[in-house]
């Protein structure tokens, strides 16, 4: 576009006094207060303009209205919440990206109960005076794992770093080269030991590390042993783990702590639904892990947080290191958590919390979905007059995630997307311009939708949802 095409369009912006004043405007100042109001339309009426110096985005021949729309609708994007629900329609259950696990309903409604109220966080009612937060959920924890004691913090990496720096700061702590895992945003184990104080002593090799590693390295100066379970990658081929037992009894021989982060915290057997056997805390503390340390929000479908469980004085050690009150959870995290910890409790576990429903679906069922919702969606496609979609299902395979289960992919079923005229790119930025956005994944150049995931979706809904976006895109 020319110098002067773009001065034409530009003088065509409209103020943000005159936005403030048109229907929508007023709207948007119903809605939000006059102050975000204007800031948003002033942040929409900017963003309008850079679009056309940057790229001519707007003709020389746009009418206002076309201006006024564009400003407006750029202000409600400004103006809605940074975080929203999404469709999961990838397949992966314990999505990191996408907040991880869903809720049960019991959980949910446990936090909704506490949240726009006072509530007992810190009070005992019985006795009339201050109590403790961890009260709430440490019997039901110790019920579950069979430990002495527990206790419950942010996630699970601070659940490492608290045992490291209450028990081994300014000492040596060994650990197996083979686990020195990093988690998501480029955090590792090595970062969290060195933060704490902890000095890290590696024994062994990457696919090795025996008994006489560890025993060998033991000196003077070291606190603790730390075995860390590689729930997010795999080592196959020569390779040789030392198990707890052997380590517990170095680690009474030696008078040492032994600490076990197990990272994804799952309370079942895995291998019922034909996955890996994923270690649980109830295993890793008989076999004589001194303390565990897990996550709330992973494969045991809570909301996030670190567990720990183990001996009651080393709890309580943790418990008076004053790191451990930076670490602290609200009164919601606690009431989600009660609340789970009471489904597994009950033994209702699988039929209420979504991970454990997503992940024991089996292919059969899937199959059905599957069909049932690619049938909605053509008829949705032709109701709308959508032409040129190609959509069938197809075996797929979904992963737990998240961290978990990292050999754990699950055979199920997904409905696939295609056109002759644009790529799954194409299509895969409509669904996600959706409302709510729709989370897909590609493979062998189509769009997949898993219908693992869609737990809680409508498919009739969901299949008109997929047919508006799919309306929208521009050939």
């Amino acid at each position: 576009m020319s110098k002067d095409k773009i001065n034409q369009t530009l003088r065509k912006l409209p103020g943000v006094d005159r936005l403030l004043e048109s229907d929508r405007g007023k709207k948007l100042i119903e809605q939000h207060g006059k102050p975000a109001a204007t800031s948003a339309l002033r942040h929409g009426v900017e963003s309008t303009r850079r679009k056309i110096l940057e790229g001519g985005e707007f003709g020389a021949t746009t009418d206002k209205a076309a201006m006024e729309n564009a400003a407006i609708n750029e202000a409600l994007e400004n103006l809605n919440p940074r975080l929203r629900p999404v469709i999961n329609a990838t397949g992966v259950v314990v999505h990191t990206n996408l907040g991880r696990a869903p809720l049960a309903h019991q959980a949910a409604e446990a936090m909704r109960s506490v949240a726009d109220v006072y509530s007992n966080l810190e009070y005992n009612l019985e006795k009339g005076e201050r109590g403790s937060r961890q009260s709430i959920v440490e019997g039901l924890i110790t019920e579950l794992v069979g430990s002495e004691s527990a206790m419950v913090v942010n996630n699970n990496a601070g659940a490492v770093f608290l045992a490291l720096i209450a028990l081994a700061q300014g000492r040596e702590v060994i650990v197996s080269r083979g686990e020195l895992v990093e988690i998501g945003g480029s955090f590792r184990v090595p970062d969290i030991m060195a933060a704490s104080g902890a000095k890290m002593m590696e024994v062994g090799a990457t696919n090795k590390t025996r008994i006489g590693d560890y025993a060998a390295a033991v000196g003077p100066n070291t606190a603790a042993l730390l075995k860390v379970h590689r729930s997010n990658f795999y080592i196959r081929g020569f390779t040789h783990d030392t198990t707890i037992e052997e380590l517990a009894a170095l680690a009474a021989d030696k008078n040492l702590y032994l600490v076990v982060d197990l990272g994804s915290g799952c309370l079942v057997d895995t291998a019922r639904w034909g996955l890996p056997h994923e270690p649980t805390p109830q295993e890793t503390l008989k076999q004589g892990a001194q303390l565990v340390t897990f996550s709330g929000d992973k494969l045991l479908g809570g909301p996030q947080a670190g567990i720990i469980a183990g001996r009651s004085d080393l709890v309580g050690i943790l418990r008076k290191h004053p790191v451990h009150r930076a670490m602290r959870v609200d009164k919601c995290t606690l009431a989600a958590l009660e609340a789970t910890f009471r489904l597994y409790i009950a033994g209702k576990a699988e039929e209420s919390v979504p991970v454990l429903k997503m992940i024991s679906l089996d292919a059969k069922t899937l199959k059905r979905h599957a069909n049932n919702i690619a049938r909605s969606l053509r008829e949705e496609l032709k109701h709308l007059s959508v032409r040129g979609f190609e959509v069938k299902s197809a075996e797929c395979l979904s992963k737990v995630g998240g961290g978990a289960l990292a050999e754990g992919d699950i055979p199920s079923w997904a409905v696939t997307i295609e056109h002759g005229d644009f790529g799954p790119e194409h299509i895969s930025k409509a669904l996600v311009n959706a409302a709510p956005p729709i989370v897909g994944r590609i493979q062998d150049d189509k769009l997949l939708l898993d219908v693992r995931t869609l737990w809680n979706v409508a498919y009739r809904d969901f299949c008109k949802l997929i047919a508006s976006a799919l309306k929208s895109i521009k050939t």
